[in-house]
């Protein structure tokens, strides 16, 4: 019944937006948009793109707002012959509000930050416990995170070299080169690349990037040297998402990470990109060096593409990675503090994989000239394994493996507004693209609003 008053609802909305707008245009794959809140500024606020110039100052940012609706529980290990129970429950949340200032100090010096609000923030109080004899107690009132994602100084040398500095994207796989709202299909970001390596990934470091060549020959590159993973936080369902430093006040920088990616754009529409990241040894970053006695490399390639039209857009990923010594990893992860914040959960795989497709198709384009809004129906297969292959003596669990299927609607009410609808069911321990995976499946069904875009500019 939720199902199909959420799917009337929206339905009611398209067909509102229809009679309101004649014509709606597609939001391009790489762009953010804005459109002015007042008419009666357009002399200082217009709607831009992101290859817009801007003078001197730009404000804006994105954020997104899901419900699901879900028929399993939150413990897919809690039974040893089918895995999850059927435990009917739903969710919201606000997954993230990001805030975005560029500001130009010269035409070749510019300041970039982002600062996220993820699961709308945190919550602390000070508090004067008069209960107990006047204590002073710090607590926490709700979970969340508010992180800097991005706070970088950028210098311009030519066309094919920018020099980088700060709080850096790592644009490695395709979610995290391109992660905000509007540039994927569904309510969630693509959950391959988000289950194995951090998304959004930011570290401390260097960057060189740019353009280079024309035509069919058109190329960009960056080239990044930031703080590295630490192995105190690779487990079993993520493999090295979790090694992500910030938790403390400075990162560990004694054994830095490498990023490479290129990108091919000489054909209209279509982007071709792989990146590669290595990072010599992960426990060297660790919190306690005397816990690790070896090295760790790490080493993560992908492939992505993208294309898109008027009609489809379709987009396509590929990650493979490879930890030496997990086995030994694993052995000092499990025995890691109770206090620490690392789930010690084992074994680290030495190999993980994923990859994934989508593909929607744009109404508007289909049937032009009769007053359809910009509605895109989609569908996206995602395979995922953080268990591809174990060393030593560790045997791989078959309930990390995750063969998924999503299938919805995105509804472009504005070129930078979304409202999104999705059924998604995931196999347990297959490989298979169809038929059903060893253990019970998951299945749910989400509603969701996104936006993304420049309020103004100066």
């Amino acid at each position: 019944m939720k199902t199909k008053l959420a799917m009337l609802t929206l339905a009611a909305l398209a067909a509102a937006n229809a009679q309101a707008d004649n014509e709606v245009a597609p939001v391009k794959a790489d762009s953010v948009m804005m459109v002015s809140q007042s008419q009666t500024k357009t002399k200082k606020l217009k709607a831009v793109s992101a290859d817009d110039d801007y003078q001197k100052l730009r404000f804006g940012g994105y954020g997104e707002m899901v419900a699901a609706f879900k028929d399993y529980g939150i413990n897919r290990f809690r039974g040893s012959s089918t895995g999850n129970k059927k435990d009917h429950r739903n969710t919201i949340a606000i997954p993230r509000f990001v805030f975005a200032l560029d500001y130009k100090f010269s035409p070749r010096w510019t300041l970039g930050t982002e600062i996220e609000f993820e699961s709308g923030g945190v919550g602390t109080a000070y508090e004067l416990e008069n209960s107990e004899n006047g204590e002073y107690e710090t607590e926490v009132e709700k979970g969340g995170e508010v992180a800097l994602e991005q706070f970088h100084i950028t210098y311009k040398a030519f066309d094919w070299l920018h020099v980088r500095a700060g709080h850096l994207i790592l644009p490695i796989g395709l979610t995290n080169e391109h992660h905000e709202p509007i540039n994927f299909f569904g309510t969630t970001r693509p959950e391959g690349e988000t289950t194995l390596i951090p998304s959004t990934w930011h570290e401390n470091g260097l960057e060189l990037f740019g353009s280079f060549g024309q035509g069919y020959a058109n190329f960009d590159y960056q080239a990044i040297v930031s703080a590295g993973l630490n192995a105190c936080g690779f487990d079993r369902n993520n493999w090295v998402q979790g090694g992500k430093q910030g938790i403390f006040e400075e990162d560990n920088f004694t054994s830095p990470a490498y990023t490479l990616r290129l990108n091919y754009n000489g054909v209209p529409g279509l982007r071709v990109g792989a990146s590669f990241y290595y990072c010599a040894n992960t426990t060297a970053n660790s919190d306690k060096l005397v816990e690790y006695s070896f090295r760790a490399p790490l080493r993560i390639y992908t492939v992505d593409a993208q294309y898109k039209n008027s009609v489809v857009t379709a987009r396509a990923n590929f990650m493979w990675g490879s930890l030496t010594n997990s086995d030994r990893v694993s052995s000092v992860n499990t025995k890691l503090s109770n206090q620490s914040p690392y789930t010690r959960v084992v074994p680290v795989a030495h190999k993980a994989v994923s990859y994934g497709a989508e593909v929607g198709l744009n109404l508007a384009g289909i049937f032009r000239g009769a007053n359809v809004p910009a509605i895109y129906p989609f569908a996206r297969y995602d395979y995922y394994n953080p268990q591809k292959q174990c060393e030593g003596l560790y045997i791989e669990d078959h309930r990390c493996e995750v063969s998924k299927w999503t299938a919805g609607v995105n509804w472009y009410a504005l070129p930078n507004l979304v409202i999104k609808a999705d059924y998604s069911t995931r196999q347990i321990g297959t490989s298979k693209m169809f038929g059903k995976g060893k253990y019970n499946s998951e299945n749910e069904f989400s509603i969701g609003v996104a936006y993304v875009g420049w309020f103004t500019k100066r």
